[in-house]
């Protein structure tokens, strides 16, 4: 589907609609592809500054809710930048980051996770020793309930399209810039020694929490899709198990979107179904 027309960020961007605001945000195009998927009346708009986003509409229930989809490239710090700069302009209720990550435990390709915490794993003091000083994020409190319910529920499974029924968890991510292709580096270490409860390890997570979180704690969460498990990760495993594992994530963000309204909706402003 090709947008339909061009438009400006102008004060609060423009919306279809009177209702809700979810900001989705992805580093990779394949994410981006499987989030779009679940939006109609697609439109672009630009940020002054050069950012392209789309709005579409995504339909629940009573609520339709405008969603402003954006890709950032891979990293935490873009991430950070462009989420800051989407929540300043488009000044959402919710935000979702939906993505691939690599499983470091307890989860199989194609799981998905939401994340409850996200943990800096690289912040460090080197002196003649290592003092690891990670940093951590919380998820929006409300968000992990919903995931939690959406992830009991299982019914996340009818917005799947890849034919399959993965299994979805709640818990930690470790996030950095480095791509780990295997367990026996020193950064698999490091997160194993000081994070390791985290169930699979990404790049932008950490970075879009803090956007969030400086932007007067908006509610945020983070849900991937396992693509592959850090011991024996290749470009052909990724070309194979990274769309259905972006699949996943997407379903599951859309699915909690549509719980959000249902549950809690007198806590982002506006009347759910429950």
């Amino acid at each position: 589907m090709i947008a339909k027309r061009v438009d400006v960020v102008r004060s609060r961007g423009p919306l279809n609609s009177d209702g809700p605001t979810a900001l989705l945000v992805t580093a990779l195009s394949l994410e981006y592809r499987a989030v779009r998927k679940h939006l109609v009346d697609l439109r672009t708009v630009v940020h002054p500054s050069g950012t392209i986003y789309e709005v579409g509409t995504f339909g629940c229930g009573p609520n339709n809710w405008n969603v402003v989809l954006v890709e950032t490239g891979m990293g935490n710090n873009i991430a950070a930048i462009e989420t800051s700069r989407a929540i300043d302009g488009f000044e959402p209720e919710v935000a979702i980051f939906v993505g691939v990550a690599g499983g470091l435990k307890d989860v199989e390709i194609g799981d998905v996770v939401a994340a409850d915490y996200v943990y800096g794993h690289e912040s460090a003091k080197l002196t003649d020793k290592f003092q690891s000083r990670i940093k951590s994020f919380g998820c929006g409190f409300p968000l992990v309930h919903v995931a939690r319910m959406v992830r009991r529920k299982e019914c996340w499974h009818h917005r799947v399209t890849s034919g399959q029924t993965p299994t979805s968890y709640v818990g930690p991510l470790a996030s950095g810039e480095q791509i780990l292709a295997g367990v026996r580096t020193q950064t698999h270490d490091l997160i194993e020694q000081f994070c390791g409860d985290s169930l699979a390890v990404e790049t932008e997570g950490w970075g879009f929490l803090f956007a969030a979180h400086a932007s007067g704690d908006l509610p945020a969460i983070v849900v991937r899709g396992i693509s592959d498990l850090t011991a024996g990760k290749s470009a052909e495993m990724d070309l194979a198990n990274q769309p259905a594992a972006a699949d996943h994530a997407a379903a599951f963000a859309f699915e909690l979107i549509a719980e959000v309204s249902s549950v809690f909706g007198g806590v982002f402003g506006f009347e759910g179904q429950g």
